[in-house]
């Protein structure tokens, strides 16, 4: 099973802290993971929203990231160590929605905090 190792510094210590996730785990990146990324062949335009909707949430969950649109991932706690790899997968989803919506439906939710209020607004 592949595990990725995230170092961080945490603001009120100079120790570097290790965090482990498998696989598995919803806040694992694959190496060709990337913001530029695009899930789905067709652009949503504000046609066609059951077909594009069922494309996307397929290719979330073959991605392991569901959890981030439907609410099961929540963000942890700001000092927790998790915090910065949840927001780093959750910009992720984000950003890969985004590129699966025409220029003027992603001008509309493009400044949503996580991948599920972006989610929400499309729904």
């Amino acid at each position: 099973m592949s595990e990725t190792t995230i170092t961080y510094t945490g603001d009120t210590s100079n120790a570097a802290k290790s965090v482990s996730y498998d696989a598995n785990h919803p806040y694992h990146l694959n190496n060709s993971d990337s913001p530029g990324m695009t899930l789905v062949n067709t652009m949503f335009d504000g046609r066609g929203y059951p077909g594009w909707r069922r494309s996307i949430l397929l290719s979330l969950s073959a991605k392991k990231k569901l959890g981030f649109i439907n609410g099961a991932c929540l963000s942890p706690d700001l000092k927790s160590p998790d915090h910065e790899q949840w927001s780093c997968v959750n910009d992720m989803v984000i950003s890969w929605i985004l590129n699966a919506l025409s220029k003027d439906i992603a001008d509309s939710v493009i400044y949503s905090k996580t991948a599920k209020e972006l989610w929400d607004s499309l729904e």
